[in-house]
């Protein structure tokens, strides 16, 4: 799975050097981003120009606290590709004022984007970055009050603080990307990719909007498509639809 999708990103790379690339962390990308890593000493120049910029983030962690997303993203592929602060943004996890950080967010991605590349992963709930299942899901970069689920999520298991909130960007930035790669691994995803490859589209299952994107490919594990064996294509190609 990782191969596969680590060799999508490289071609998207290679048809579009400049390109912006949206990073989510966790689990079930770590290994395509260092396989990335890996085609980056063979093939130095892929990565000169690419732009990359962070998708959410734990409010109230240091930022060089074990669990954060910062954390995660400059041990597995910033600090190894040796990417410059001038092709990367990331979010703040401690902004005196995370309102402030949320629009200048917003700003950066108005003048730098719309993104390329958007790499997910799929929460638990549903939730894709910290977009947390609600009756209206926030357009754009926001603070957001974190479910149990996400609360619970593996990055923090040797955190050194409290996480307060979530930083992230919201549905409109995700959905106005040119493509999107969602990757999912484990049994314990099972369910919610059977719900979003066959569900109904619903903001109470965030993850169900990407359906409304028309061009979104899922690269998963056997066991995360144990349920729905017809995600094992590679890539699946997830068909638009229409809420219902």
């Amino acid at each position: 799975m990782s191969e596969a999708a680590a060799a999508r990103l490289t071609a998207e790379l290679r048809a579009k050097p400049t390109a912006l690339l949206c990073l989510a962390t966790g689990a079930s990308p770590k290994r395509t981003y260092e396989l990335l890593v890996a085609r980056a000493r063979t093939e130095p120049r892929l990565h000169a120009q690419a732009r990359w910029i962070k998708l959410d983030e734990w409010g109230g962690l240091a930022m060089d606290d074990p669990g954060s997303c910062e954390t995660f993203l400059r041990d597995t592929l910033l600090d190894p590709l040796g990417v410059p602060p001038e092709r990367y943004r990331g979010w703040q996890s401690q902004p005196t004022d995370a309102q402030a950080e949320c629009h200048a967010i917003a700003q950066w991605l108005a003048r730098h984007g719309p993104i390329d590349v958007q790499v997910l992963g799929l929460g638990e709930n549903g939730h894709l970055g910290f977009n947390e299942p609600a009756p209206e899901l926030q357009r754009g970069p926001h603070v957001a009050t974190l479910t149990r689920e996400s609360l619970s999520h593996a990055m923090l298991r040797e955190s050194r603080s409290q996480v307060a909130y979530g930083l992230t960007l919201g549905m409109d930035d995700i959905l106005g990307s040119h493509r999107i790669l969602l990757l999912v691994t484990g049994r314990h995803k099972a369910q919610q990719l059977r719900r979003l490859v066959t569900g109904e589209i619903s903001p109470l299952f965030p993850a169900s909007l990407l359906r409304q994107h028309q061009s979104v490919a899922i690269y998963c594990d056997a066991a995360a498509a144990s349920l729905c064996p017809e995600a094992l294509q590679a890539p699946h190609s997830l068909q638009p639809g229409q809420p219902r």
